[in-house]
């Protein structure tokens, strides 16, 4: 009988919210057809336009590692795939993507050239470089990466953030992208100036043919050491990486770069606050770069603005971790003066206990992706960040219990197959949907509002006001097996909504729109993400 109740109401949901009026009905009341009992529960919601947060710069995804491969060799499904990151299209009450607003694109360090020499097994990893071992340039590199970048470029893309993982082989103590120097830089002494200079004649390169490559992140998860032999790397001491800094603010500003720098991309949030110090410091990171009695003071570049950024790894397995967590993010942004970002998340990480989650090999794919939306919640409503970004925009269906993409790619040969085989197939995870419920809708420029309501792990929402003031957006999580129905109070607005459409994914429903009547209460499907579009 339950599964039979929920079915009834995902129809009668479905059908009121189109707006026909032959399901016209009492907004007071419960739907046609359905008791009130039905509901999960009745919310309350007020969104005051007035009380306004942080300013969003962006939601993203990086390139690592197959769309290099896929772009360059898998011509037919290429295309479509570039259309299901980056269009902001929507056709028939269909969006054709998710209309990422920043893309992260991996600046490789020569692995693929040294190939087996390299260190790095797992081959699909090793990253391109676009400065050869005799010092040359070769702009055709990286075809696939400069693929994916046109067309997020071209489908309107706002920002572009240049990362890099490892220093380039040929300036790197072993020679490889990889590092046997602990918890040092396995970046020479002596190339720091030259490793600097690489990084800004690229974003030069690329902002000279139309990108907006408003930053360089020129070290990645720096605390870990970085010795394995799966993918490039490096280990840096806090002194090390501001080192790099200074070397690096010189080089965007002899090249009149407006270019900022991100520093660090720590794999944690608590490497920011006095909860958790860098491994072999007594600092935390915010302090050590922005303090002035810090002999790793940094907070005087032209180019270093107050940002923080990092993962949103390892503090993610319940919903009290996740808000206390950021809540001394937020905290420690607040005494800098910083702006938070979260530069890359996936399920990485034990799969045991995490909030309501079957584990990595039994989870489905609606599942991973509601669990992801308490992440970009949190992090958007409690640390305030910023920006939001996903880790691997796709990689191989079955690898790593498909907790890590967004797009599934098939290949040739099944789970035993490579991306170098020949060309394979492809399909939309509903993570790459329910991220598509912010990325598409709330945009660079848009400003969080207030919203309140009596939230929990099990149901919560935010809210964003354009620029312009014209258009509102509210983005909705219902875990329950129940829908939800919405009271919705709206204040501060310049005028009454002048039209209302919703985005609902769910396991059946992938952004699906609906067009509905302003003022009405909203229902939430069971076990989805909405997102709800006022013009105002």
């Amino acid at each position: 009988m339950k599964s039979f109740n929920i079915i009834a109401a995902l129809f009668v949901s479905t059908v009121a919210m189109t707006g026909c009026s032959d399901n016209a009905y009492d907004p007071g009341d419960p739907k046609p057809g359905l008791p009130a009992e039905a509901y999960a529960v009745d919310k309350d919601v007020t969104i005051d336009a007035t009380r306004t947060y942080q300013t969003i710069a962006g939601f993203g995804a990086s390139d690592c590692w197959m769309c290099q491969w896929v772009g360059r060799d898998w011509k037919s499904g290429r295309q479509r795939m570039a259309e299901l990151l980056f269009s902001q299209v929507v056709e028939d009450g269909q969006p054709k993507g998710i209309g990422l607003s920043m893309w992260r694109v991996n600046a490789g360090a020569g692995s693929a050239e040294k190939g087996d020499a390299s260190g790095i097994t797992t081959v699909h990893r090793r990253a391109e470089s676009f400065m050869g071992s005799d010092g040359k340039y070769d702009w055709s590199k990286c075809e696939g990466q400069r693929f994916f970048m046109e067309q997020a470029k071209a489908m309107g893309t706002e920002r572009f953030v240049l990362f890099s993982n490892s220093p380039l082989v040929q300036w790197t103590y072993n020679g490889q992208g990889r590092s046997d120097r602990g918890n040092n830089s396995n970046l020479l002494n002596s190339r720091y100036d030259d490793f600097a200079d690489y990084l800004a004649d690229v974003v030069a390169h690329f902002n000279a043919e139309g990108y907006n490559f408003t930053h360089i992140s020129p070290i990645n998860e720096p605390q870990g050491t970085w010795n394995g032999h799966d993918q490039e790397g490096s280990g840096w001491t806090i002194e090390q990486s501001a080192k790099l800094a200074r070397e690096l603010d010189r080089a965007l500003t002899d090249r009149s770069l407006n270019t900022d720098i991100l520093l660090a991309e720590c794999d944690r949030w608590r490497y920011f606050t006095t909860e958790d110090t860098w491994q072999w410091s007594d600092k935390d990171m915010a302090d050590a770069y922005w303090n002035p009695s810090s002999s790793s003071y940094i907070g005087d570049l032209k180019h270093f603005k107050r940002l923080i950024g990092a993962h949103s790894y390892w503090t993610d397995t319940s919903w009290d971790e996740m808000r206390t967590v950021r809540a001394s993010v937020a905290r420690k942004a607040a005494q800098y003066g910083a702006e938070v970002w979260q530069t890359e998340w996936c399920m990485l990480g034990d799969e045991h206990d995490r909030d309501e989650y079957s584990g990595h090999g039994s989870a489905s794919d609606m599942e991973r992706a509601l669990y992801m939306t308490r992440i970009i919640h949190n992090d958007m409503t409690v640390a305030n960040c910023a920006s939001w970004s996903y880790w691997v925009a796709m990689d191989q269906r079955l690898q790593h219990s498909n907790r890590w993409l967004l797009i599934y790619l098939d290949m040739v040969g099944g789970t035993n197959g490579s991306v170098f085989d020949g060309e394979g197939t492809f399909a939309a995870a509903h993570t790459l949907w329910a991220l598509g419920n912010y990325s598409l809708f709330v945009r660079p420029g848009f400003k969080r509002v207030d919203l309140t309501t009596a939230e929990n792990r099990n149901f919560f929402g935010s809210a964003y006001l354009s620029a312009d003031a014209k258009r509102l957006v509210a983005v909705y999580t219902n875990y329950s097996e129940k829908p939800v129905r919405l009271h919705t109070s709206l204040e501060g607005m310049a005028g009454k909504p002048s039209s209302l459409k919703s985005y609902t994914t769910s396991a059946s429903k992938t952004l699906t729109e609906a067009t509905l009547t302003p003022g009405e209460d909203l229902i939430l499907d069971p076990q989805s993400v909405t997102t709800f579009v006022y013009d105002l």
